[in-house]
Order: structure tokens, then sequence, then C-alpha cells
């Protein structure tokens, strides 16, 4: 077991980062070096080969018919549609490859994966029903731009969107209903405008209900209704203010959102966002034990820097992007999961173990392979036989390590840690990277990062979304014809698109629901909603309670490691604290 602790500088960004003994003893367990880059250059690392939201029209590389794919085609990767992809029409082992010990491994892998075909998206698409521009999702029905998401039916731009129906413009909602631009909600019906509700309905411009219905502008309130502004009415007279407020108009709901914003400061916040952990920091975690710095975990055990961990039980993880299920011992990894267990290095790695530096790959024993799908051994798409193969790994993991990958940099890749930025077949600003650490074009190529220029649209815009109506009332039906200038105009960092449309079911839910057209593109509307949720990046504080409770008169003086920054405005409270005001 090991007790010490060490300070080292980050090859990237060549900040102090430090190495616990927990973590020492994770790396000996997966018989990996201890980490060069911090924890957030390997998550911006890992980000830049996630591209969620972009997407190119153009054919299947095998049949030709028209599709939505995330790969840019000026970029050289292979795009098959999904039933070319997992079809017998091609058999991914026919590029295998020797492996060759003259060059370094990750500089192989890069030819590697431009040479074999990749699925336009990652989705399972024979779950998908009339659900097109979306990624990342199995069993969607009707949905339409959104990402992360399974179980859904005629769900609109979000994302993290689980067992949900009638949802438009959310961020991490479950088991939810008829629910507009809100972030965090579970067991909700009729929701908008609201942040952190729960098993609520009827809420508008809310934050952290739970059990409520009827709220107006509220926050912190258990079991209430009829309430605006956290102050409680009758009924009819709660229906008569809710008539005077102006929902239906752009510049009325703008003014609500600044006034609920403003009222909620003057109240507490738990310093995380989670129930049912133990011992557990970071943010957004649920049902855990010894989870530490991580994000979005839904359930977890001895897991560290891992992010967006939504499918359940994962053990001993570290460095782990996005998705998990049922998975033991991963490292630097992404969009995997589903039962995988000892892998490194895998990129959409799902149902098997044994897995090194793999993409798209399902079951066991793969070293460096992309698409492979069959029960047998592989090293860069070449078979082997289980003694051939399990006598070749241990060559090449020393020759990772005796001949490092050297980016334009000058940082260097051994084994166990992720595949170089430069290899990934998108640019910086078309991935996720982008969303969690924005930069812009000079910023990306001051760090070695490829930039996407925009392309020549053939659109023309109709209509800049300040001259939109006002009110929903006076948006006629042929607005679903009129191309809309984005409030934004393309000089933000949330990947603008400019211009963008109204569709006939997006129109008809605001209609029917007496909301206002927005006035940003997707893109720049889910990069302004997850304002609403914390960051991944944590402080260490101190309560900021200073009323006399069971535990402490005066100033509390528990510490905590929070995602809310010392210089935000909000109000941070321990556990105790915040449960002696608000339960």
């Amino acid at each position: 077991m090991n007790t010490k602790t060490e300070t080292r500088i980050c090859q990237n960004c060549k900040k102090d980062f430090t190495i616990e003994p927990e973590d020492f003893n994770f790396y000996e367990k997966m018989a990996v070096p201890a980490p060069t880059w911090c924890p957030d250059c390997r998550l911006q690392r890992r980000l830049t080969f996630r591209n969620e939201r972009t997407f190119y029209k153009r054919p299947c590389d095998l049949c030709g018919v028209s599709t939505i794919s995330r790969y840019d085609p000026s970029k050289g990767e292979l795009s098959y549609c999904g039933e070319c992809w997992w079809s017998d029409k091609w058999n991914p082992a026919s590029y295998g490859q020797g492996y060759d010990f003259s060059r370094p491994f990750f500089e192989q892998f890069s030819e590697l994966m431009k040479k074999v075909p990749h699925q336009n998206l990652s989705v399972s698409y024979k779950t998908l029903t009339n659900s097109d521009f979306t990624n990342m999702n199995h069993y969607l029905k009707n949905c339409y731009y959104i990402f992360n998401s399974d179980y859904d039916e005629r769900c609109l731009y979000g994302e993290e969107i689980e067992h949900s129906a009638d949802c438009m413009d959310m961020t991490m909602a479950e088991n939810t209903q008829l629910a507009y631009e809100s972030v965090n909600c579970n067991k909700c019906y009729q929701i908008y405008y609201s942040v952190d509700c729960e098993s609520s309905h009827d809420i508008w411009f809310s934050k952290n209900l739970v059990g409520c219905s009827n709220c107006f502008s509220c926050i912190n309130l258990r079991g209430q209704q009829y309430c605006i502004f956290n102050e409680k009415y009758s009924r009819e007279d709660y229906l008569k203010k809710l008539q005077k407020f102006n929902l239906g108009s752009y510049a009325g709901t703008q003014g609500i959102k600044k006034e609920a914003a403003g009222f909620w400061l003057k109240f507490p916040n738990k310093y995380m966002h989670g129930i049912q952990n133990l011992d557990s920091t970071g943010d957004y975690i649920y049902n855990s034990k010894y989870v530490k710095k991580s994000f979005v975990i839904a359930g977890g055990e001895y897991c560290k820097y891992c992010f967006l961990l939504i499918g359940k039980n994962n053990k001993e993880c570290y460095d782990f992007t996005q998705f998990g299920e049922n998975t033991e011992k991963v490292y630097e990894s992404l969009v995997s999961g589903n039962g995988i267990s000892n892998v490194i290095g895998g990129i959409v790695t799902l149902e098997g173990r044994n897995i090194r530096y793999s993409v798209d790959c399902r079951d066991s024993n793969r070293f460096g392979c992309v698409g492979i799908r069959d029960k047998k051994h592989y090293i860069f798409n070449k078979e082997y036989t289980k003694e051939e193969y399990e006598n070749l790994v241990p060559k090449i993991v020393e020759h990772m390590n005796s001949m490092p990958y050297i980016d334009k940099k000058g940082c260097q890749y051994v084994y166990g840690d992720f595949f170089p930025t430069e290899i990934s077949p998108y640019s910086y600003n078309e991935t996720t990277a982008q969303e969690f650490f924005p930069l812009t074009k000079q910023e990306a190529g001051e760090q070695g990062y490829s930039w996407k220029e925009p392309k020549e649209r053939n659109y023309k815009i109709t209509i800049e979304s300040e001259n939109l109506p006002d009110n929903i009332k006076d948006i006629p039906d042929d607005m679903v014809s009129a191309v809309i200038g984005c409030e934004h105009g393309g000089k933000c960092k949330e990947q603008c698109t400019i211009a963008f449309k109204i569709i006939e079911p997006e129109l008809q839910f605001y209609k029917s629901q007496n909301l206002p057209l927005p006035h940003l593109c997707p893109n720049c509307r889910h990069y302004q909603r997850v304002l609403n949720r914390n960051p991944n990046k944590f402080w260490h504080r101190q309560c900021m309670c200073d009323k006399k409770h069971v535990h402490h008169e005066g100033q509390c003086e528990v510490e905590f490691e929070t995602s809310y920054a010392p210089e935000r405005p909000e109000i941070v409270y321990c556990e105790k604290c915040y449960q002696q005001e608000v339960y």
C-alpha cells in the first residue's frame, strides 16, 4: 500500500498537481505509470475526441445513401451509415496490420483510424424512430437534436435526458414531462426555466424545489404549493397573480429570469449536489461511495476524476468520461461501458475486458483496434492466437515506454496516457472540449489545437432575432420557413451556427405552452443553459453560515470542496447547516 503524496508539474499547462497515495495504488493495479498531465488537462484531452453536436451531410462511403455524420469529409475518415457499419458487407479485420517496432504506437494507430470506417453517429440506430440529428443515444422516438440521452419521446434540443417526454431545451432531466429551459430536474411535470427540482409540477423560474406544485420564482421549498417568490398564496390569488406575468413575451420572461436569479442569491446553497453518498467529493454525485473529484456520477465506488458516468455501478475507475454501467477498473477512457473491465484508452468500447487503446470495439482482448466486434484476439485489427496475443502485448507496452510518441508541443505519450489530441478526427471547436474549456481560435492555435473554420452558408437570414414578434400569440404559423439570425451572430465561444430555423413540432410546443420564441441558435441556448449547472472545477472553502445551529455558534468552521468558486455571489453552506435551513 502506497503512502506517499507527490506534487508534479503538468507536461501540458506547466501547473502543479498532486498525486495522492490512493492514486498511486490505482496506477499500480492498472500497471501504468503515474500521469504527467494534471486532471484538467487530462479531461480536456479526452474531450477533444468527443464530438457531440457538430454534424456534416455526407454520403455513406459504402452504400452512398445521404447521412448525417460527425466526421468532416475533408478530414479523411471513412463514414458508414449505421446499417452498413453493422452489416456483413465489410470486415474490420481486413484492415489488420502487423505491429512496427520502429515507429511510435500512436503514430501507427492514427493511420489505422483513418483506414477503418467509422459509424456516422454514435447511436444504436435500430432503436431510433424518427429521431434525426441526434447523437450518443438509444431508444428515442420522434426526437430531434438531443444528445447523450435514452428512452425519450418527443424531446427536442437537449442533453442527458432520460426516460422523459415532451421536453425541450433541457439538460439533465430524468422521468420528466412537459419541461422547458431547465437543468437537473427529476420526476417533474410542467416545469419551465428552473434548476435542481424534484418531484414537482407546475413550476416556473424556481430553484431547488422538492415535492412542490404551482410555484413561481421560488427557492429551497419542500412540499409547498401556490407560492410566488417564496410567499404563500391561496389558490385563487396565486392564479390571479400568475395571469399578470406576461409569460408569452420574450422581454417579459427575460425580465423575470433576471429577477428570479437575483432572488435566489438571498438563500443558501448546499456545497454540492448529491444524495446518499459516503465520503465523496465533487458535484452531482448520487448513490456513491468514496468517489472523489468527479462530476455527474449516478452510482460509483472508489472512482476519481470521472465525468458524466450516468450508468450505475462503476467501481475503481479513474479519468473515465461518459456512460459507465457495471464497469470496473477503467482508466483514461471515453463514451464506454456496459459491463467493461480492465480497460485503458477505450473510446466507445462496450461489453468486454482486457481492452487497450481501441475505438468502436465490442468484446474482449483488443489492443490498438478500430471497429472489431467478434470474440477473437486482435492487435491493430490483426487476429492472433491467445498465446501469440499474450506474448506480443507486453512487448508493445515496453515499446510504448521506450519509444514514446512526441507531439508538436514536445509532450511525450507513453503507455497509460490517453490518445494525443493531434490525432483526433475532430477540430477543437467541434468537440465538447470547447464547452468545458472554451478557447478562441487564437488561443487554440497557441495551445497546439486544430480549428475548424466556419464554412460559407448558402442560406440567407430572413429575419434577425431582435425583429421577431415579442409575444408567441403574434407568431404566424409560417415562421417555420424563416431563417432567423442568432443573437450572438457567431461572435461567441459557443459553437454558434449564426442562424437557425424553428421546426414545426417546436413551434407547436411554444404555442401550446405559451412560451416565446428563442433568440439564440440551439448551440448557444445549450451553452447559456449549462451556466445554471456548476462547473467541473473544485475549490476548498469554509461554510458561510454564521447563524446558531446545533453543531456551531457563530461562524461555522466546517470546510469542504465545492464547485462554487470563492468569487461567486452565492451563499454556500455545509450539509448540516443547509439541512437546518431548508428541510
